[in-house]
C-alpha cells in the first residue's frame, strides 16, 4: 500500500501518563511532516498543541478516557472543554456496565449529548470490543449509527487487547453506511495497518506506524 495513504489514516497517538510537552511535540512535528490524519493527545494538553499547530494538523483528544465511567455530565464537560480549547476530533469511551446491564438508552443518549457537543467537529465512539461479545459489538454497531456520530472506533489501547481483523470485518458489516470505523491499539506493523484498511477501517489510532515509516525513510537516505 501507498505509504502516503497509509499515513494519511493515522490518528498519531499519545495518550501515556508519562507523556511530557517534550514527548508531545514530537508527536505534533512528526505527525505535519507526514502528514497524518490528527495528533491524538491526552486533553490537557489541547490547547498548547493547538497553539503549537494551528492549522497544520487536527488535534485529536479523549474523553472518559479510558474506562468509560465519567458521568454523561462529566464527559459533556470534558467535551466542550476540548473542543474550546481547539480540539478538532473527539473520541469517547462508552460505558461498558451500562451496555452489559443492556441500558441502551442511556448509551445512546449520552453519545447524542456529547455528539452534541462537539459543535460539528468530528466524534468517535470507543466501545473495547476486547472486552464485549460479538451481540454486544453488534448492539454498539446499531447504537453508534442511531447517535450521528462519525465514527466507531475498536479500543482504547488501554485494556485487555487491541483491533482485531475479525472486530473491523464485523463492524463494516453492521454499521451503518455513513459511519466510519477507526481500529486502534495493537497495530504494530505496515502490513497489519494495511490489512486494517483493506478490511474497511477509514482510521488508524497508532504510535507506531509513523514511526516505522520514519524509521525507513531514515534507512533510504543511506
Amino acid at each position: 500500500m501507498d505509504r502516503n495513504k497509509m499515513l494519511s489514516t493515522v490518528d498519531h497517538t499519545l495518550l501515556t501518563q508519562t507523556a511530557t510537552w517534550a514527548d508531545i511535540k514530537q508527536i505534533l512535528d512528526d505527525g505535519i511532516k507526514y502528514k497524518a490524519a490528527s495528533a491524538c493527545i491526552p486533553a490537557s494538553y489541547v490547547k498548547a498543541c493547538k497553539e503549537y499547530v494551528g492549522d497544520k494538523l487536527p488535534i485529536c483528544t479523549v474523553i472518559g478516557f479510558p474506562t468509560g465511567y465519567s458521568t454523561t455530565a462529566v464527559k459533556v464537560f470534558e467535551t466542550e472543554d476540548a473542543i474550546k480549547n481547539g480540539a478538532d476530533e473527539i473520541d469517547m469511551v462508552i460505558n461498558i456496565g451500562d451496555l452489559k446491564d443492556k441500558k441502551y438508552d442511556a448509551i445512546l443518549n449520552e453519545i447524542k449529548a456529547i455528539h452534541k457537543a462537539c459543535n460539528g467537529k468530528i466524534l468517535k465512539v470507543i466501545i473495547e470490543t476486547c472486552l464485549l461479545t460479538e451481540d454486544e459489538k453488534i448492539k454498539m454497531c446499531e447504537i453508534v449509527t442511531e447517535s450521528g456520530a462519525e465514527y466507531i472506533k475498536t479500543s482504547t489501547g488501554f485494556s485487555t487487547g487491541g483491533a482485531t481483523f475479525d472486530d473491523v470485518i464485523l463492524m463494516k458489516k453492521h454499521v451503518g453506511k455513513d459511519v466510519k470505523i477507526k481500529a486502534a491499539g495493537g497495530i504494530s506493523s505496515l502490513d497489519d495497518a494495511a490489512k486494517f484498511i483493506e478490511l474497511g477501517a477509514d482510521r488508524l489510532g497508532t504510535s507506531r506506524i509513523v514511526k516505522l515509516i520514519k524509521g525507513e525513510n531514515a534507512e533510504n537516505m543511506y
